[in-house]
């Protein structure tokens, strides 16, 4: 026992080889790229232009979803709108307003997907009590 070197002794001895550096790299690398991938939030630049065509789309469909919100409700026989939208079923509403244009963005001719639907969700809302209506 008198002969065991301390641990900082060792490590000041120790002389790595070439294949050691290498292969120590090596896997520094790869635990770095599956840490990364796994848990560090990293994405391939496909995935992250995929990632912004849908966060692209969703902002355009909230956006006419809130529009068609508006200009529903200034429309001259909105209570009337409405009770034929009560009505219908899910995939009528979306039909309806679709056809009524209000999901159309101006200066656009074709519905924005999606927009529909969420815009008959937030028509169907109750409206909010506030103090005044109480």
């Amino acid at each position: 026992m008198g002969n065991a070197l301390s641990i900082g002794r060792r490590w000041e001895a120790y002389h790595p080889t070439k294949g050691v550096w290498f292969w120590s790299c090596a896997g520094c690398v790869a635990a770095t790229i599956v840490v990364g991938f796994m848990w560090g939030g990293w994405v391939t630049g496909g995935t992250a232009q995929r990632m912004a065509s849908e966060a692209a789309d969703a902002g355009r469909a909230q956006l006419a979803a809130m529009t068609c919100v508006a200009r529903f409700n200034l429309g001259s026989d909105a209570t009337a709108q409405l009770a034929a939208l009560n009505k219908a079923q899910g995939y009528e509403r979306n039909e309806i307003l679709a056809k009524g244009g209000w999901v159309t963005l101006p200066g656009s001719t074709e519905p924005v997907q999606g927009a529909a639907s969420i815009c008959a969700e937030n028509l169907m809302k109750p409206p909010l009590k506030t103090a005044a209506t109480r």
